[in-house]
């Protein structure tokens, strides 16, 4: 008698074990059951604002929930990420992660995070390269000749950014780095096209959709693009790296959760991003945008993330670059 109750037991407590697993299965299973909310640590209308607008509405289309976007900036994209990292991981709060996590990482000294711990990758959406352009002014029309007109006159060719540590000023001084060339940087709060356009500095590193209609119009030359591939935007521009091998700066975008969320959850989310990178339609948006669509699993991800952090963190420690 007492061995059929023992065994009586022992099933029970293996059904009451499973239960748990069995439950988080099937809500991954019929998630979302409810608007999901990604955060974007940046104003409306920022890139990353309007890449998160494509990524939401491609995932309320194929998985059947309303994705809402919710601007949180502030604190160089800090506020944003914090306040994902303290949400539930139910994967019904989600961040748009982008190349300002991986630098904020060294940039700023202490932060209430720790991205590569405190949010699991996701799924990447696509990079976005930038444009080396000159004033018409600067004698150079190809990168070499860039190089050699800038060690030719060093510490008098000034280079506009967007600000220290910004996309701009990174990808400035890896091309710094990897030539040689002394260029004075500075930096802007506000737009510093007009003063590209107007001489005062001679050469920057430009989003291209910033850039595209003075390239057009013969206001900036364009001298290269900074991603590993051609731009479609621009497909007779050479890359930097077909002069200065191994260069590759460019800006990215995925969707990241707080860490712990359940692996299932993830897994249907990377599949919705696949899926909407696939369609035509959103392809044709981001090369509107000047973006190249990025599909990664989960774990590519969090490595390319991983990899991304290391390389600026060298950037920024050689440059000794800190922030505004």
């Amino acid at each position: 008698m007492r061995l059929r109750h023992r065994r009586s037991f022992l099933r029970l407590a293996a059904g009451a074990a499973a239960f748990p697993s069995l439950s988080r299965v099937a809500s991954a299973d019929n998630y979302p059951t409810r608007p999901v909310h990604i955060i974007v640590a940046f104003p409306a209308g920022n890139a990353s604002d309007t890449i998160a607008r494509l990524a939401a509405q491609g995932l309320s289309e194929r998985l059947g929930q309303s994705f809402v976007i919710e601007n949180r900036p502030g604190a160089g994209g800090q506020i944003g990420v914090e306040l994902v990292v303290r949400a539930p991981p139910d994967g019904y709060t989600l961040l748009v992660a982008s190349a300002v996590n991986a630098v904020n990482a060294t940039l700023y000294g202490k932060l209430n995070y720790n991205f590569m711990r405190d949010i699991a990758p996701v799924a990447s959406i696509c990079r976005v390269p930038d444009v080396m352009v000159v004033n018409p002014s600067v004698p150079a029309k190809t990168v070499p000749e860039f190089i050699a007109y800038a060690k030719a006159n060093p510490g008098k060719i000034n280079m506009a950014s967007a600000g220290n540590g910004s996309a701009s000023h990174l990808a400035g001084e890896l091309f710094k780095m990897m030539t040689g060339v002394d260029l004075v940087h500075v930096p802007y709060r506000g737009s510093f096209i007009p003063d590209l356009l107007g001489g005062q500095v001679q050469v920057t590193f430009a989003p291209i959709p910033v850039a595209i209609a003075y390239i057009r119009a013969g206001k900036l030359r364009v001298l290269a693009v900074t991603g590993a591939a051609r731009s479609k935007a621009l497909p007779d521009t050479p890359t930097v790296a077909e002069f200065v091998p191994g260069y590759e700066a460019s800006a990215w975008y995925g969707i990241g959760a707080p860490e712990k969320t359940p692996a299932e959850i993830i897994g249907r989310l990377n599949k919705g991003i696949t899926a909407c990178l696939a369609d035509p339609k959103v392809n044709a948006r981001l090369s509107d945008l000047g973006a190249i669509p990025m599909a990664m699993t989960p774990e590519e991800f969090g490595k390319f993330i991983a990899a991304e952090t290391e390389k600026w963190a060298k950037v920024i420690r050689a440059a000794n670059i800190k922030p505004e």
